[in-house]
């Protein structure tokens, strides 16, 4: 298992991956992508995190590193889009990209990773806090209508 950052080449398996994030994911064209992804990285520590198998990405989070004006300027992080491709789930592989993620948010100075799930399921909380996260604070949204 080798878990690293995305690669330019890495972006069209991590389009593929995305679907099992959601069934109703629709890929955006690669330099569309590319271009997203360039902007994600302009956040220092910022990046796509990913396991593969084979050379070919299995399991993906994104971590960005989000400046911060209180906790003496200590910057916080935010994972998002965590996902295991189906056949390659209960193997360690999400938990690495995530421990990856998380080392990569203290060496920046984080005082806190937070990430956030839409999933009730038992198996999906527990996966989270088996991967060293607690349900610790009320979460809120809102989403364009």
């Amino acid at each position: 298992m080798l878990v690293r950052t995305l690669t330019e080449s890495d972006m069209p398996h991590l389009q593929k991956l995305y679907r099992y994030l959601d069934a109703d994911n629709t890929e955006i064209p690669l330099n569309e992508a590319l271009q997203r992804w360039e902007m994600l990285k302009g956040y220092p520590h910022s990046d796509i995190f990913v396991a593969c198998k084979d050379e070919v990405p299995v399991a993906s989070c994104s971590l960005i590193v989000i400046p911060n004006l209180t906790r003496i300027g200590a910057p916080y992080a935010l994972i998002e889009n965590v996902v295991t491709h189906p056949d390659h789930r209960k193997q360690g592989l999400g938990t690495a990209v995530l421990h990856a993620a998380v080392e990569t948010a203290w060496q920046a100075g984080c005082y806190k990773v937070m990430l956030m799930t839409g999933s009730k399921q038992a198996s999906t909380l527990k996966f989270y806090q088996d991967a060293g996260f607690e349900q610790s604070k009320t979460g809120f949204q809102i989403r364009r209508p």
